[in-house]
């Protein structure tokens, strides 16, 4: 015989929220770091952009704006990926 404590959600009826579950979707939280990098190194492309030690560094690219914006298209790409397939949970199995 199994006892039931408080903390032990394990046999509980209660749904499980899809929204949570989406929300803490690794592919959210991926589309989050590389939006949050994408938009610090946009701005360091934009305020030290013509810094010419900075472009000889790099062969004469703006390197931080580039990747910058490539960061930010993957991440727009794994925003798009969480909308077109979200997560489906399983149904509840009765025991």
């Amino acid at each position: 015989m199994t006892e039931n404590h408080p903390g032990d959600h394990a046999g509980s009826d209660a749904p499980v929220s899809s929204t949570a579950a989406n929300l803490f979707d690794l592919r959210s939280v991926i589309a989050l770091l590389f939006g949050v990098y994408g938009i610090v190194l946009l701005i360091m492309g934009i305020v030290s952009g013509d810094d010419p030690e900075n472009l000889a560094k790099t062969g004469g690219t703006n390197l931080n704006l580039d990747t910058g914006i490539g960061m930010l298209v993957i991440g727009a790409l794994f925003v798009l990926w969480v909308y077109l397939r979200p997560l489906r949970l399983a149904p509840p199995t009765q025991d």
